[in-house]
């Protein structure tokens, strides 16, 4: 029998499915009404979030793991949706972000162009979904929708870069989908299941032709997963389209990110992890020198950037492959480490792009972001430009945030990015067999080491161009909803700084959970459908 609690987990996909829909008929001109309503589900799923979160870390489920069966079919017939402390975790994450864009498009970015709301909320249902389902075509589902979404959001406030860019990443993502549903094709083909906890079950037992059938399709499936986690080469559309995109669509786009890597990390640690058979560690190399190639492009992207948004782009690149480097590298010490290290970058990233549009009013005080005016949509009602007032200390309000968002990108003391950072070498120092540091540790601790010197040299530059060489500035005018958003993101970095222990601890729980591959096949395909006679008891 089924409890209130237990239909939480279809609720980060189901408020937003509704909330945009019942967003889509109301005019424009009503935007108040739409904000309040995107508002309104957006903190809706960030209580849900919060509440998941304790429910995976208090025991409430078995083995703290949460299943709901889609139409009460059985696994793996059925679709299944399934939170654990990782899916909660992500969805908080996604949460948070999503809260802190919201905040910010309030002033400005929400009134320029059309459905921005319902786009929204229909990305975060995508997104969302990617995060719980436990089924391989549901996912295809779930991307189609994300990145559906994502299409319209990119050209919002359309320019003619922002044209270009969008057509890139648009004819990129439709060929990535054509090859995810090959990908699914083949493994489906191999498998005769599509769940990842059943998938899980039946790969010891493959035989030679079907095995080697199911390792082409997961091969051509990852490739999918890694156009959308930006590894080197298949990132290539990041950086233009960061630069181009409007600064909520590009910190959403920040998480989007990584939800290719999370897609990688759940379905490597559960497929292929020990006791697979001859398909334990598949692929791990790939992952390991691939993440480490990627955080080497990155860098050096960093450092001949000279745009601040293709430098953002290049410092979610360089965070996309450590992450998947750690995924590669099999340990579950150092997938711990990933996880802070996840959390730390995400949030600063998403800082840094809020906080470039802020920056740029140092160097243009009027701030003329926009390449076309609410004419352009034949709209009734054009909103002003908002004028804001001059509030104290605004330069140092932008100079700190711009240095705190430097420290942790870059991953100096005594932020989150330092303790992350630390947490890695730590995990690849101390292998959990023993014995002596292999040859890929010093080459992933060296890479990183290298692309944090980079990384400070590269925002270094671009603060000293903006705030020293430029002259004498005129201090900002800001609004409030534009600053606040920055300073949560912000704060929420030194929350991690100082919290660093639970959080370690409970990111512990979580690499434990993902490395018991029998406990999610037997909780999934165990799970029971829900009686009609419990059902009416329940009433």
């Amino acid at each position: 029998m089924l409890g209130w609690l237990d239909h939480l987990i279809l609720v980060p996909v189901l408020l937003p499915l509704l909330a945009g829909a019942v967003l889509i008929p109301i005019n424009e001109t009503h935007h108040r009404l739409k904000f309040a309503i995107n508002a309104m589900s957006v903190l809706g799923l960030l209580v849900t979030a919060l509440v998941l979160v304790q429910l995976t870390d208090g025991g409430h489920w078995s083995e703290d793991i949460g299943v709901y069966l889609a139409a009460n079919w059985l696994a793996p017939f059925g679709i299944v949706l399934l939170v654990d402390r990782l899916a909660a975790m992500m969805l908080l994450l996604a949460a948070v972000i999503a809260t802190a864009t919201l905040l910010y498009s309030m002033v400005r970015w929400s009134r320029i162009g059309v459905h921005f709301h319902s786009l929204f909320q229909f990305l975060l249902m995508g997104v969302n979904g990617a995060f719980l389902t436990h089924d391989l075509f549901n996912l295809f589902v779930f991307f189609e929708v994300m990145l559906a979404a994502s299409y319209g959001l990119l050209l919002h406030g359309y320019n003619v870069n922002r044209i270009r860019a969008g057509l890139q990443y648009i004819a990129v993502n439709l060929v990535a989908s054509l090859v995810f549903l090959i990908g699914v094709a083949l493994i489906y083909a191999a498998t005769g299941t599509l769940n990842m906890s059943d998938l899980a079950a039946r790969v010891a037992t493959l035989g030679a032709e079907d095995l080697a059938l199911l390792k082409i399709g997961m091969a051509v499936l990852v490739i999918a997963f890694l156009v959308k986690g930006a590894m080197w080469p298949l990132g290539f559309w990041l950086p233009t389209a960061y630069a181009s995109a409007s600064p909520p669509v590009a910190a959403m786009l920040v998480l989007m990110t990584k939800v290719g890597v999370y897609v990688i990390m759940r379905v490597w640690l559960l497929v292929f992890s020990d006791g697979g058979g001859e398909a334990t560690g598949f692929g791990r190399e790939f992952l390991l020198w691939g993440g480490l190639a990627t955080v080497a492009f990155g860098a050096v992207g960093m450092l001949a950037s000279q745009e601040q948004g293709r430098l953002a782009g290049y410092a979610a690149i360089v965070s996309s492959g450590t992450l998947l480097a750690v995924v590669g590298y099999g340990q579950a010490s150092l997938i711990t480490a990933g996880l802070f290290y996840l959390l730390s970058s995400t949030l600063a990233v998403a800082a840094f792009m809020l906080l470039i549009e802020l920056v740029d009013r140092v160097r243009s005080p009027a701030a003329a972001m926009l390449a076309v005016t609410m004419e352009a949509f034949e709209f009734e009602e054009n909103p002003a430009q908002p004028v804001g007032k001059g509030i104290p200390a605004a330069l140092a309000f932008l100079g700190l945030s711009f240095a705190a968002s430097t420290l942790i990108i870059a991953g100096l003391p005594p932020l989150s990015g330092f303790v992350a950072k630390f947490g890695l070498f730590h995990a690849l120092l101390h292998p959990q067999a023993g014995g002596a540091v292999a040859a890929p540790a010093w080459t992933f601790m060296a890479l990183v080491l290298v692309s944090g010197l980079i990384a400070i040299i590269a925002m270094m530059r671009f603060g000293v161009r903006t705030f020293w060489a430029s002259g004498a500035v005129a201090p900002p005018r800001l609004q409030f909803m534009e600053a606040a958003p920055v300073t949560l993101l912000l704060f929420l970095c030194v929350a991690l700084t100082v919290q660093a222990g639970p959080i370690f601890g409970f990111l512990e729980r979580t690499s434990a959970d993902l490395h018991q591959r029998a406990q999610y096949v037997d909780r999934v395909l165990s799970s029971p459908a829900v009686s009609a006679g419990a059902g009416e008891a329940e009433r």
